[in-house]
């Protein structure tokens, strides 16, 4: 299963190079010959995504790795932390476009190539379909990584689409002689350039958030804890906190159980806890059980899923 999924992972990430490194240069090449500022930032954008998709790569082999003696709960955040990257690596080119935009401003504006046009149209649909997938695939998955690289996509996609409309306004002045409507290309590469900076600080605090050890929402969580309370021997479920350590779960639960049993037989209620998660739910990937004696004067007591 864990193979499967990283076959998977990693082919939506070397889909996703390949298809960067041929709009970057396809964009790149029309946006210099029809002259548009809007089509060569978003060809810069392009560009970054590729570096994107390789820290992707990365943190999904990194996260493949078994737990060892320095990580003891396995590589899991290793895929929150390339999103961490995708996410700096994005804020640093909205920057760059945004920096190249304004100095053109300043420059003297000629109407870009009518190519523009299509080229900039063609990666609205190439870059929207690739989002689809790998958005699809790191829910599937659940893939932080890939989630974040899906946003590249998608802020690809409005990049392209500012683009378009900066640079058929650039044209439609070109044809009615109106400066003012020139500056609408360099204006389209600064709305880029903002889009770009939002979905870099969107995709940083989510991944930050996930990185420091957050905890599965309470209706997940309970389904975890109907599925301990169905275990024979367990009393009750005192206290359940399931943790996110990338794309799997590692899970403390409390359990109480009959205080007249002996330990081995605590043991072997608490062991079959652990297979139970572990064989019930795909994303646990790892199960502490401690074994408490019940007592049976508040059975009122609710379970404490930890939050």
């Amino acid at each position: 299963m864990k193979e499967e999924r990283f076959q998977k992972a990693e082919f939506a990430a070397w889909l996703g190079i390949i298809g960067n490194i041929a709009l970057a240069a396809i964009k790149g090449i029309i946006g210099m010959v029809a002259n548009s500022k809007a089509l060569i930032a978003d060809a810069v954008h392009s560009a970054s995504d590729v570096i994107g998709s390789f820290a992707v790569l990365i943190g999904l082999k990194a996260a493949q790795k078994p737990p060892d003696e320095d990580h003891p709960y396995g590589h899991g955040k290793a895929e929150s932390i390339a999103a961490i990257i995708v996410s700096i690596l994005l804020f640093i080119v909205g920057l760059e476009v945004g920096y190249s935009s304004l100095k053109s401003f300043f420059l003297p504006l000629e109407a870009p190539g009518m190519i523009a046009i299509y080229a900039a149209f063609g990666s609205i649909v190439v870059k929207e379909m690739l989002f689809r997938y790998k958005y699809s695939l790191g829910k599937k998955l659940n893939s932080q990584a890939l989630i974040a690289n899906a946003w590249e996509h998608r802020s690809d996609v409005y990049s392209s689409f500012a683009a378009l409309v900066g640079i058929g306004g650039a044209i439609l002045g070109g044809w009615l002689n109106s400066p003012f409507l020139l500056y609408l290309d360099p204006l389209a590469g600064l709305a880029v350039s903002i889009l770009v900076l939002k979905m870099a600080y969107n995709i940083m605090k989510e991944s930050i958030h996930n990185t420091l050890d957050r905890v599965i929402d309470r209706e997940n969580a309970k389904e975890l804890v109907e599925s301990v309370e169905r275990v024979e021997g367990v009393m009750k479920v005192n206290s359940l906190l399931a943790r996110e350590n990338g794309h799997y779960v590692i899970v403390d639960v409390k359990i109480g159980v009959q205080p007249d049993i002996t330990v081995e037989a605590g043991h072997a209620i608490g062991k079959e806890v652990k297979m139970r998660l572990m064989s019930d739910y795909s994303h646990v990937h790892d199960v502490m059980v401690h074994v408490n004696p019940y007592n049976g004067q508040f059975p009122e007591q609710h379970t404490e899923i930890i939050q």
